[in-house]
């Protein structure tokens, strides 16, 4: 039963990613249900999430068909966002009329969710922004260029900020830029950090059947443009010419996937890849177990350096030891619990999983610490207050 004298209606719009594989989107679905909450949900279908409306935990979800991802030019991200804009118009017309809605909590990428929010902002919807990624950014990062598009996407970030009531920010750099880039009020942005779950992530032996060499290293994400495997497979070229007995486990999918997949071919390191495809709940948590060092290659760039990157929180909590490149909500999240490679340089990167070889014993301790540090400070239990301030703030604000 709902801890309110009247109900509170949110509806959540996501487009990148189905839910519940969506896991930070997930995460705030079922915490904002438990609290008492009405919870909806607009998605994209993919990966095995493909019925068009389903209940799951109390949380209902209209799914739409989901649109190919755009890699480059404008027609192609016009093309992927209008269909993803025409769903949503379509479906929060049911949602409203089933259920009711009092805020519409939109996640980006894209920075477009404020249409929508426009249209129900006279019958007194309320918006509140999520920000996972820094669009403008990404775009940079992922093209390596700025030109119009980019322009294009700093004026929807600001139209975005503008038109929202409250913001989330998955850490503080996002949160500077909601008060500084967004002109948004400090009183109305709050930090809800992405984490696991700590009962869900829990250390274990994993499956000996992925364990091909002496040490194991693991990476788990979305296969993109700008996520780095490709410094991470001449990082592994690197050890396997010092001698080092190294395999690798690619855990994900993604559209750069058989790009990469064709450098491990080109390098002759098919026999020290591994990659599994997407994995999810017990599965996903069998192949992390089984590796020892967890690997974040995120080159530094504007993007990275200020993004929380899931993969060192899972990592940590799971009590592996990791390497990534020096980024400054890296370092935010690891502290102690990971080594730090400079420069984007996989040379260094391969030096500081080598460290880690050759200490056992230093590894074991800083995974020990990475799990204790997501136990005091960082796990969704710490970020759940924070989200229902959030929504506190949305609903008694003049």
């Amino acid at each position: 039963m709902s801890r309110f004298t009247t109900p509170r209606r949110v509806l959540i719009v996501v487009e990148n990613l189905p839910v519940p594989l969506d896991r930070r989107v997930w995460l705030e679905a079922t915490s904002l249900r438990a609290a008492g909450y009405e919870v909806s949900v607009i998605c994209p279908t993919g990966r095995g999430w493909d019925a068009p409306r389903e209940v799951i935990d109390g949380v209902h979800i209209y799914r739409h068909p989901a649109p190919p991802e755009a890699h480059s030019g404008a027609v192609a991200y016009a093309r992927e966002y209008l269909h993803a804009i025409r769903h949503w118009f379509r479906l929060a017309r049911i949602v409203r009329r089933e259920r009711g809605l009092d805020v519409i909590h939109g996640c980006n990428p894209p920075d477009l969710v404020w249409l929508l929010a426009l249209r129900y902002r006279v019958a007194g919807v309320r918006y509140l922004f999520d920000h996972h990624d820094v669009c403008p950014e990404l775009f940079e990062a992922k093209f390596n260029k700025r030109g119009l598009l980019y322009g294009v996407m700093r004026l929807w970030e600001r139209i975005t900020f503008a038109c929202a009531d409250v913001s989330l920010a998955t850490n503080e750099s996002f949160a500077r830029i909601a008060r500084d880039r967004g002109g948004m009020a400090p009183e109305d942005v709050f930090v809800v950090r992405s984490a696991p779950k700590v009962e869900k992530f829990v250390p274990g032996p994993g499956d000996p059947a992925y364990r091909r060499a002496a040490t194991m290293l693991g990476w788990i994400g979305i296969i993109g443009q700008q996520e780095g495997l490709e410094l991470l497979v001449e990082a592994v070229e690197r050890l396997v010419a010092e001698g080092r007995d190294v395999h690798a486990l690619i855990v994900g999918f993604g559209p750069h996937q058989p790009l990469i997949e064709a450098l491990v071919a080109e390098r002759g390191l098919t026999d020290r890849f591994t990659f599994t495809g997407a994995l999810y709940g017990e599965a996903m948590l069998a192949a992390l177990n089984s590796i020892d060092i967890g690997v974040a290659p995120d080159p530094k760039n504007a993007m990275n350096d200020i993004s929380t990157m899931n993969k060192i929180m899972e990592y940590m909590t799971l009590e592996k030891p990791s390497v990534q490149f020096d980024l400054t909500e890296g370092r935010a999240s690891a502290g102690d619990a990971a080594r730090y490679a400079t420069r984007n340089d996989p040379g260094e990167l391969a030096a500081e999983i080598g460290a880690l070889i050759d200490d056992p014993e230093a590894a074991r301790a800083m995974g020990q610490r990475g799990r204790r540090r997501v136990l005091d400070k960082l796990s969704w239990e710490h970020s759940v207050p924070h989200l229902l301030a959030a929504y506190e703030r949305i609903f008694t604000k003049d």
